[in-house]
């Protein structure tokens, strides 16, 4: 697989929330989740919902959109 370095500014409570995932992993497992794997966990996991760009205007049509996906497959999940 080529990897490509990708830059990204994140706020504190998102680098915090990505810390807190890679700590959980290493005390339940032993292993230490980076933050770049779990970035690239969840763009993996967002491209087999088949996710595209259209009419994506704002964070709000995002998050919908990616609820919208998540229903067909889990239509039991709460809004």
């Amino acid at each position: 697989m080529n990897y490509q370095r990708v830059v990204t500014f994140l706020n504190r409570e998102e680098v915090d929330f990505l810390d807190k995932l890679g700590k959980d992993a290493l005390f339940s497992t032993g292993l230490k989740l980076s933050r770049a794997k779990v970035i690239e966990w969840l763009i993996d996991f967002v491209q087999k919902l088949h996710l595209d760009g259209k009419n994506i205007k704002s964070r709000k049509d995002f998050e919908n959109r990616i609820t919208k996906l998540l229903k067909k497959i889990y239509p039991h999940l709460p809004r």
